[in-house]
Parts: C-alpha cells; structure tokens; sequence
C-alpha cells in the first residue's frame, strides 16, 4: 500500500492534525469477521467499524476504502458493505457525498476521549522558533544536488546486478570502496586499500564499531579532546568504556598530557578540531603517532569537515602518517546532507576482523542501491562539482561573517576559519557566555558557548562557537547586527 502525504507547505511535513491521505481507491483495513459465529457478518462489520473509530485507530476526516475494494478484501458482498456505511451514516459516524469517498465524521469521537496517538510531553515547552541560529555542525541543506543524485539512485537501480540485490558483503558494495579507497587516496592522502573499508550508517555507527572492537581488545580507557564532542562520552559509556578529557591548546591535542592520561586509545578531529577550529600541528602529530606505536594505542580519526578548506594548503588525513594505528571515520553528513546515513570506517589490520564480523551481526550490511549511487556520483565527477561550488558557498557566508563582526562587535577575535562551516568567537575577558547567550535568544538569535563544549574541569577564554553553514548571507548579517552589542 502506497502513503501520499499532502501539505499545505509543500514541505512533505503533514499537520498532526491533518487526515491521512491513502492513494489508490481501497487503502487495507484491518477488520476481523468470523463466519463461525452465529451473529450476522453485517453486525460484525459494522461493530468492527465503530470500535475503529471510537478506539482512534480511524481517525476524523479519514477515508475508508471504497464499498467495493472492502467487498472484495472481505470476500463479502458489495450490498452488504453499503448497508453497513449507510447504517453507520445515520448514526453520525461516516459521513459521504455523492461522487466522494465515505469518511470518518469529523464528530464521531469526542475530543475528550481520544486516545493521545503521542505521549505527552514531560519536559521543557520546546523553545520558540529562532529567526537566526548559528547552530555549529549544520551544513547548507537547501543545496543537496538532488537532480544529480537522482539521477544517481536511477542508474544505481537500472544497474545492480542480482547479486548486488542480495545479502553480500557486510563492508559494503565492492563498487562504493574501490571508489573510495582511490578517492580518498586523492583528496585525504590515505593509505588503504579497498578491502580494509567498511561501509556504515553514518558516524555514529562507525564510531560505535570500532569502540566496541576495542572494548572486546581490553581497552577499558580511551582520551578525547577537551574542549570536544560529549557524544564521545555517551558512547563510551555504553560500553562500559572510561572517556578521559585532555586539554587542547591552539595546536592541537597535548600529547604529553595524552601519554599521561594512561590510554590506550585517543579520538581526535585533527584536521578542524570540534569545536575549535584548531589544526593539529605538525610536531603534534609525529609525537601522536610516536606515542600510539609506543603504546600499542589506536587513533581514531573523525574527518568530518576535511573536504573543505579556503585560504590555506590542503591537511592530509592522520591516517596516513600511520595506517596501522588510525582508524579514520568518514561520512557524506557534511559534504551531502545527514539523511543519506552513508558513511566509512578506514580500518587498521588489527581492527579490520572484529568490525566486519560486528558490521555483519549488527544488520548484514548498508543499504545496497544508495552505496552504489554514491559510488556513481564520484567517479563521474558529479560529488567533486558538488564541493567545489559549496566551497565557494561556505567561504562567501564565512567572509560575510567576518564583515559583520568587524562592524558590529569589532573587538571579537574570531579564529578557526580556515576550513568547515563554525568559527570561534573570543569574547572580552570577564565576558559571561551564557549571560549573552540566554541574552541573544530573547532577540530570537541562537549563539552557543564554548563552555557547553568543555567535558573536564578545564577552563577558557569566554567564547562562543558559531555555525553558518545552514544561514544564507543576509541571515548572519541580520543575526550578529542583532546581537552585536552584546558581544
């Protein structure tokens, strides 16, 4: 059965509110008649409609399927259908006019007594809706190449073989990480080869992989930065894992505060570190690997804006440096949109066995058809068009971001800007960032705090970390001429 949802936004976002729209003239209906009994099949029927309606699984202003489709899913007689719409028509609860379907009546079920489809809410009232959000993270939705991927998805379905239709191999499609493996071998400066790929539901299946794999290893600790991801610590936790904080500093991860910390694994985002936008130096990553072989310790590598960079020389990939200690972690979330769930884990030898064989037990393996249009996407040149025009994109919405402060808060010091879509923003000393934050939502403005990011008991400069990937250019000027004296 086919569901076509009709907005009035043309979002594809129906109302709660709104009725369910089945295409096709006899949406299924799930009703029991038992031929047994001695009751009449027509009594049955029209007990079985009224419970529907009264129990809210039919809902006001819902259509039901045609006197003729419920015949025949039935095996009753047409005639009998009709007899029982009419009857529940007199009684208030179907309403139906000549050359339209018979619904549910808006007054059959009393709003008092209807069962909550949801249950209700017992948190904070959501906040109201802000007309400006540097939300961080979020990248430019609105510009998701869907003529391209189409197109993709239509070649990817016209071309699986039947092999590629069935259960295969639970790294993913030979296809996407041959693709892959050469790409990132271009753009990242990777050193691996297309069977140490595995394909996966975004980062947050590739980060639960290979922590699991090292959890079943013995690793009971593994270092994160701070300030950095509190997602890390959930993850952690779930596997019984300790997450230790180690401070950063404008180049990157200390290592000697890392090799103190007593780990044996260290999650990192070396090429635009989370959330400050820092680049792990040079130095910092020759110790880095020198510590992983000294401790047999394993590096994890979230690369998760590395495709775009403005004013400075392209960063490889810390896998690179060290393909038997880095598993590096890729996704599509912010180079393509984050609904498409696609994304890669690079694995080291060691750790190679123990995500295929978790990869298998945990679903058998991504969805096939999208892997394949990923892998079409690339290799005709299509995703590296998409990058180019949104490097082009971020970096004119960055500039506008720069130009606005310069002119409303001209004190703030912004830093991180050379590659993704957020930026820091030092506050004056003595600033109080949540003061200003709360201060800004009451203008509707969404500014986030530095503070909010610091997962030990380090401390900072007062900052803010502004996101303005998902804003078009008049929407940062607008939010910082907003907020600007509050900076």
């Amino acid at each position: 059965m086919r569901l076509a949802l009709r907005s009035e936004t043309g979002l594809g976002v129906r109302s709660d509110s709104m009725p369910i729209e089945w295409a096709g003239l006899g949406p299924e209906l799930l009703l029991a008649l038992d031929r047994t009994r001695a009751e009449p099949l027509r009594v049955q029927l029209e007990r079985e409609l009224r419970d529907s309606i009264r129990s809210g699984r039919l809902a006001a202003g819902e259509r039901l399927p045609s006197s003729r489709a419920l015949a025949a899913e039935l095996g009753i007689s047409r005639g009998l259908v009709l007899e029982c719409y009419s009857q529940l028509q007199a009684e208030g609860f179907l309403t139906s006019r000549t050359g339209s379907a018979t619904r549910v009546a808006a007054g059959a079920l009393a709003p008092s007594s209807a069962p909550s489809l949801a249950p209700e809410p017992t948190g904070p009232a959501p906040s109201p809706r802000l007309a400006v959000d540097f939300c961080p993270g979020v990248p430019e939705l609105t510009s998701f190449p869907r003529a391209d991927w189409a197109r993709a998805m239509r070649d990817s379905c016209r071309n699986a073989t039947p092999s590629e239709l069935g259960y295969g191999d639970p790294r993913g499609t030979e296809a996407l990480r041959r693709v892959l493996a050469g790409y990132l071998r271009r753009v990242r400066g990777t050193v691996a080869d297309a069977d140490q790929i595995v394909i996966c539901v975004g980062f947050g299946q590739g980060i639960n992989l290979v922590t699991r794999s090292l959890a079943g290893d013995g690793i009971r600790r593994v270092a994160i930065e701070d300030p950095g991801d509190d997602e890390y610590f959930e993850i952690a936790a779930r596997l019984g894992i300790e997450a230790v904080p180690v401070p950063i500093d404008e180049r990157g991860i200390d290592v000697d505060a890392l090799a103190a910390a007593d780990v044996r694994a260290v999650i990192l985002t070396p090429t635009h570190q989370f959330p400050s936008g820092t680049v792990l130096a040079p130095e910092r990553r020759q110790a880095l690997v020198a510590w992983a072989n000294e401790q047999d310790a394993t590096i994890i590598e979230d690369d998760y804006d590395a495709e775009f960079r403005y004013d400075r020389d392209p960063v490889g990939a810390l896998q690179g440096l060290a393909p038997d200690r880095v598993a590096l972690i890729g996704t599509v979330s912010k180079s393509l949109a984050p609904a498409l769930r696609l994304g890669w884990v690079v694995c080291p030898r060691h750790l190679l066995e123990p995500v295929i064989e978790d990869k298998r037990l945990s679903d058998r393996g991504s969805p096939t058809l999208e892997q394949l249009a990923l892998a079409g996407l690339i290799e005709a040149g299509r995703y590296d068009r998409h990058l180019r025009r949104m490097r082009d994109v971020y970096s004119a919405r960055r500039d506008t971001l720069v130009r606005a402060l310069a002119e409303h808060a001209p004190r703030v010091a912004l830093h991180g800007l050379a590659a993704g879509f957020h930026a820091t923003a030092r506050l004056r000393d003595g600033a109080d960032e949540r003061a200003v934050v709360e201060a800004a939502r009451t203008r509707s403005i969404g500014l986030y705090a530095m503070s909010d990011y610091r997962l030990g008991r380090s401390s900072g400069p007062p900052q803010l970390v502004l996101g303005f990937g998902n804003l078009t250019e008049a929407a940062i000027g607008r939010g910082i001429a907003t907020i600007g004296d509050l900076l």
